[in-house]
């Protein structure tokens, strides 16, 4: 499943067609996906101009503008004065890509949903989103920014790790009272976003966090150890083009190659980098989980 790394590699391949563009048309072939494609889309989306291109955690938010529109009262509605705005919010679930074509092939069977777009340069240009297992998701939203946080995809989700205010002491107060292991409230998203299967075992064992840990017996030095391991590696895996285990693939069809860096990530049997000692492999919450017994205390 695409996690924040291989969002944010999304989001920066996208960024440099996509800012800029107005959109010509939409073409739904497939509404089923985890919630329907909303049928608005093909009505509401052409003329409107993409200006921005941000993410959330594991979603990607498109702010669609149609400037100079003005309400019947003379107002626009959406932010900024003169603009009728509204963002479309894509997730990539468990087998989605999102890629951008300048002669797009013919659509497969597992291609949902295409943005028709004319870039900044008047050129045209394929946004398409395919998803084989369809747990992905289009969607559309008019909140305007300042409430863009309470829908309801968006408003439980816990701190960015890039977040400067996300260090050892955020941690070590989100996480007392917890009793549940530290990779189990990792992997909630309720307190960071983003720290996914891989990437948790991987910071717990940069941290040298045994999984098990239940949460809220970390002390304050573990707990910035960890929170410095999360940014650590979710930053060499944005650096690595994310994880490509089976189907990511980035905006311009590369694979990701973080997965041949992993310390302890499938390596079950293999000697730990660090000590030679065998990895081990558990299962938590029908997750594989991977530690050094030795490194990992």
């Amino acid at each position: 499943m695409p996690e924040l790394p291989e969002v944010e590699v999304t989001r920066r391949g996208l960024l440099p067609h996509l800012e800029g563009s107005r959109i010509a048309g939409v073409a739904v072939r497939h509404r089923g996906l985890r919630w329907p494609v909303p049928e608005e889309l093909e009505a509401c989306l052409p003329g409107r101009l993409i200006r921005r291109v941000e993410r959330r955690g594991k979603y990607l938010l498109l702010e669609c503008v149609r400037e100079g529109h003005a309400t019947a009262g003379g107002v626009a509605a959406g932010v900024g004065g003169g603009e009728d705005a509204g963002w479309l919010l894509i997730h990539l679930g468990m087998t989605g890509t999102l890629r951008v074509w300048h002669e797009p092939p013919a659509p497969g069977t597992h291609d949902h949903v295409d943005l028709l777009l004319h870039d900044a340069a008047g050129r045209p240009l394929t946004l398409r989103f395919r998803d084989p297992r369809r747990f992905g998701a289009v969607l559309w939203t008019t909140l305007p920014e300042a409430l863009l946080s309470s829908h309801p995809l968006l408003r439980n989700l816990g701190i960015e790790p890039f977040d400067s205010a996300f260090d050892g002491d955020w941690l070590y107060r989100h996480t007392r009272g917890r009793t549940a292991a530290i990779k189990t409230v990792l992997l909630s998203g309720d307190i960071v976003v983003g720290v996914g299967n891989i990437y948790c075992s991987e910071s717990l064992f940069r941290a040298g966090i045994r999984p098990t840990t239940a949460a809220g017996r970390l002390s304050r030095a573990r707990c910035e150890r960890l929170a410095a391991a999360v940014r650590e590696t979710l930053a060499l895996a944005i650096e690595r083009g994310g994880s490509t285990l089976r189907d990511f693939v980035g905006s311009d069809g590369a694979s990701g190659y973080f997965q041949l860096d992993c310390l302890v990530y499938d390596r079950a049997g293999k000697p730990c980098r660090h000590c030679a000692t065998p990895v081990r492999q558990i299962v938590q919450g029908q997750r594989s989980t991977f530690y050094c017994p030795q490194c990992q205390r």
